[in-house]
């Protein structure tokens, strides 16, 4: 399959050239899969408990193999079976760490509020095995100022934390919501359409991530794909996986890609809402503008959902 590729050289522009399978393909490129805000309340397609077999199954499928679930703590006993879901992804090898307990921006938070927030999600995930010490910022937010960055920073290590950066940034969020608005209007879906703009979208956001990591670093890094456990990806994950293994990627455990060297380079930047590749190229000099794939854009998202018959057209009724 020729490969998806967006050149770092363009972003600005934006603009996606396709190449032949042989660029880079003497270059292993490796991705993890981790999803947020788990266990999420039910969706307009899957209830919860739906949603984790759904999701175990086609990562089971899929041979994805230590998969990261982000725990917003405060929703193990909100959700219906919450902790019984979490302990499913445990038991079909995947691991849990620690995304807060309420899921706060740091931004709008003290530090010392802030660590304490943490610990209370850390507390709550006692109880269960195969918890790692990661910690993924609620977000990506580490804070409006420098101070206030470096006092958690501190604190994540005083506690044995490991950040756990995202290298693709994506929002999967708002192509979830722009679902649930078209169930709520009763918009009937094509779910093969669906299947496909939600699978291209993804994989033309790593696409965008890596040739930025070429770019910036001169290599390809093992990459982290930031999902969150949502109706989409636990319909949809097996797709990805295949689509993105035809591109000529492998899929790896979070463990071994939070072993890469950029692990160790911590940019200082405030720029750190695209991950750790973007923050490393911001740090570095690069403008904002050029380090933000097309495809975390709500009004192209939704462009590109109309277009694809995925939403009801402006002023129609159902």
């Amino acid at each position: 399959m020729a490969r998806r590729v967006l050149r770092a050289g363009a972003l600005a522009g934006v603009a996606f050239v396709w190449l032949s399978g042989a660029v880079w393909a003497d270059e292993a490129r490796r991705i993890a899969f981790s999803f947020d805000d788990a266990p999420r309340a039910d969706g307009p397609l899957l209830s919860g408990a739906e949603r984790a077999e759904t999701l175990v199954s086609g990562m089971a499928r899929a041979g994805i193999d230590g998969a990261a679930f982000f725990v917003l703590t405060q929703s193990i006993d909100q959700q219906r079976d919450g902790a019984a879901r979490l302990r499913a992804y445990v038991e079909a090898g995947h691991v849990l760490a620690n995304h807060t307990h309420t899921h706060p921006w740091l931004r709008d938070t003290d530090p010392a509020t802030y660590l304490a927030d943490i610990d209370r999600a850390t507390e709550m995930l006692d109880g269960f095995d195969n918890v790692v010490p990661y910690f993924r910022y609620p977000y990506l937010d580490e804070g409006d100022t420098r101070d206030k960055r470096l006092a958690v920073v501190a604190g994540l290590e005083s506690r044995g934390l490991q950040n756990a950066y995202v290298t693709v940034d994506t929002y999967d969020w708002y192509m979830q919501a722009l679902v649930n608005e078209a169930v709520e209007a009763g918009h009937p879906l094509d779910m093969d359409r669906l299947r496909d703009v939600y699978v291209e979208v993804l994989v033309e956001t790593v696409e965008f991530y890596d040739a930025l990591a070429v770019e910036t670093l001169g290599r390809h890094p093992d990459h982290v794909l930031l999902l969150h456990e949502n109706d989409l990806a636990a319909l949809f994950v097996e797709d990805l996986a295949r689509v993105l293994r035809e591109d000529g990627w492998d899929i790896i455990p979070a463990a071994d890609a939070y072993a890469d060297p950029i692990a160790e380079t911590r940019p200082d930047t405030q720029f750190n809402g695209q991950g750790r590749v973007a923050a490393i190229a911001h740090a570095g000099g690069a403008s904002p503008r050029e380090l933000v794939s097309p495809w975390e854009d709500e009004a192209a998202l939704r462009a590109r959902f109309l277009a694809n018959g995925l939403l009801p057209e402006e002023g129609s009724s159902q």
